[in-house]
């Protein structure tokens, strides 16, 4: 269907054109069916009939009409209004292209002129009639540029949806990184010492091989939350983790052998689930990477809370330029604290890395 005129379904629209046509062809036969020159009863069919196509061809529907239109007019046997040649300008203007229209008006402006003038109209029925086909016209233009403003808004909402659902996928993809990156990373260190505590210490060996559990326990929980928004009608999952869970954490870490303190200054004030959720990765992917990558043995964790932000800082005394290892962990700890309008710095030399990130309150 050409755009600028939209009635439900094909069907619909084509039932609904046949219904025009035919309340058309009435109101233009009736009044000649008392008259005895049959081309003008077919005259009239032909200003009528016609209409059932007229959104599929509207020029060629217009051009038909407009000139059986005249012949009615030369028979002096048109009705009131010319009911089927308003009905073809209006479709003209609200579903033809602008080239079309130029055409249109082109050849009907000069044959509506004949038309008022050969039976010479008065003044007062000339300006009737004009007035009806601008009001026809008008009316159509209008149809256009509504139907032209609703495509547009629906245009809008489907970019919208589509960088939502865009956003949706990079928040999923950073959200596994991290917890598969921190998971795998606390395990592997944890397998590795785990041989070595069994020959040498079975009780410090019973823990790392429950703390390579637990670690597993919980990744697989917050993967099925992250996941979970992926599959229609998920059962509810626990909460995202924020900056509560940051003990637990640093005390996971802890087990993997590495001295981590968790430290926090000032009063602490409310934020929202995502700003904690931010918080709460960057710290777990910075010690990740510390795990993996810096042999480091101690890590500071900090907590800064100020009138104006809250900063978070990951600091340890390990291999220094090379801690955060490959990959896109950084770029996503930029991304996460940048979503929430904070920003993120990490620094490094010859001994020790630190990730640093300020997150705006209020």
């Amino acid at each position: 269907m050409p755009e600028g005129e939209t009635v439900g379904s094909p069907i619909q629209a084509r039932a609904l054109d046949a219904g025009i046509g035919a309340v058309v062809l009435v109101t233009t036969t009736a009044p000649l069916l008392s008259q005895e020159r049959w081309w003008s009863a077919a005259a009239a069919v032909m200003a009528a009939l016609p209409l059932a196509w007229r959104r599929r061809a509207p020029l060629g529907v217009l051009a038909v009409v407009a000139v059986a239109t005249t012949c009615l007019v030369v028979a002096d046997a048109l009705p009131p209004l010319a009911y089927g040649c308003m009905v073809a300008t209006y479709t003209v203007a609200a579903v033809s292209t602008r080239s079309r229209q130029a055409v249109a008006l082109g050849a009907g402006v000069p044959l509506l002129a004949f038309s008022i003038a050969v039976p010479g109209a008065s003044f007062d029925d000339a300006g009737y009639t004009v007035m009806a086909f601008v009001a026809a016209w008008a009316l159509g233009a209008g149809t256009r540029a509504r139907q032209a403003a609703e495509h547009e808004r629906l245009r809008r909402l489907e970019g919208e949806r589509l960088a939502a659902l865009a956003r949706e996928r990079t928040r999923i993809a950073r959200d596994v990184h991290d917890i598969v990156t921190h998971a795998v990373g606390l395990i592997v260190v944890q397998a590795e010492a785990g041989p070595v505590a069994a020959r040498t210490d079975p009780v410090r060996a019973d823990a790392i091989f429950d703390t390579i559990a637990d670690t597993g326990r919980e990744a697989i929980g917050q993967l099925r939350r992250a996941l979970g928004t992926l599959r229609s009608g998920a059962e509810t999952c626990e909460p995202a983790p924020g900056l509560g869970a940051l003990p637990a954490l640093v005390e996971r870490t802890r087990r993997a052998g590495i001295d981590v303190t968790l430290a926090e200054r000032g009063r602490p004030r409310p934020v929202s689930a995502d700003a904690g959720l931010a918080v709460y990765r960057v710290a777990q992917e910075a010690l990740a990477n510390v795990v993996r990558h810096s042999h480091a043995t101690t890590v500071r964790v900090e907590l800064h809370w100020t009138d104006r932000e809250l900063r978070l800082v990951v600091a340890d005394d390990g291999r220094g330029g090379s801690a955060m290892g490959g990959g896109h962990g950084l770029a996503g700890m930029r991304e996460r604290m940048s979503a929430c309008g904070g920003t993120l710095r990490a620094t490094g030399g010859e001994r020790g890395f630190v990730v640093r990130a300020a997150l705006p309150l209020g």
